[in-house]
């Protein structure tokens, strides 16, 4: 009866219902993102990361970074700072619980953000799972946002032309599943001066 009284239970559910649209707007990605959700296995992380020579002075991006395993890992086992972006604001919640989870939110964050708006200048390892042609369109931001000799790792799908400095192979060969096998490294060359 107080509620009634006070409060009419009319505004009540207006404000539960208004409360409910907010929550399921702020919960969608602001655009669909560019590549499906696939996790990047626990041994192709580790892989990449050994790949990248990852070291605790290295500040690892992971762009399109999913629950955050990679940065959080780069944490976890070898001490870096590191930063995922993610489209989606679920993969960024996950994440961030993962990593207060793993005991390292001191030397992570992750952002909500477009990983072709987001502003990567101060990595040192950026970390990728894309598709080729996202891999492609994202070549010239990092070419011109990187500094010379930042370590790209992409996990399966290569940057076309632009040869990759090394290659590593995961696990065994399994035809049903060719995701997470193939570990594409590549340094950020010197910029030239035009």
């Amino acid at each position: 009866m107080f509620l009634r009284k006070s409060f009419p239970c009319s505004y009540l559910v207006i404000a539960v219902l208004s409360i409910t649209a907010v929550a399921a707007q702020t919960a969608q990605p602001k655009r669909q993102p560019d590549v499906p959700y696939v996790p990047t296995t626990e041994q192709a992380v580790q892989a990449m990361l050994k790949l990248a020579d990852v070291k605790k002075t290295d500040v690892v991006y992971d762009l399109g970074c999913g629950d955050g395993r990679i940065v959080i890992a780069a944490a976890r086992d070898f001490g870096a700072r590191g930063v995922g972006i993610d489209i989606n604001p679920v993969r960024i919640s996950e994440a961030k619980e993962n990593a207060r989870k793993a005991g390292v939110e001191s030397l992570v964050r992750f952002e909500e953000n477009d990983l072709f708006q987001a502003d990567i200048h101060e990595a040192s390892v950026v970390t990728i799972f894309l598709l080729t042609d996202i891999n492609l369109k994202l070549r010239p931001k990092l070419l011109r946002e990187l500094k010379p000799g930042t370590r790209l790792v992409s996990n399966t799908f290569d940057m076309g032309d632009w040869r990759p400095d090394r290659e590593a192979i995961v696990g065994q060969e399994d035809p049903q599943n060719f995701l997470s096998r193939t570990l594409y490294l590549w340094l950020v060359p010197p910029r030239r001066d035009k």
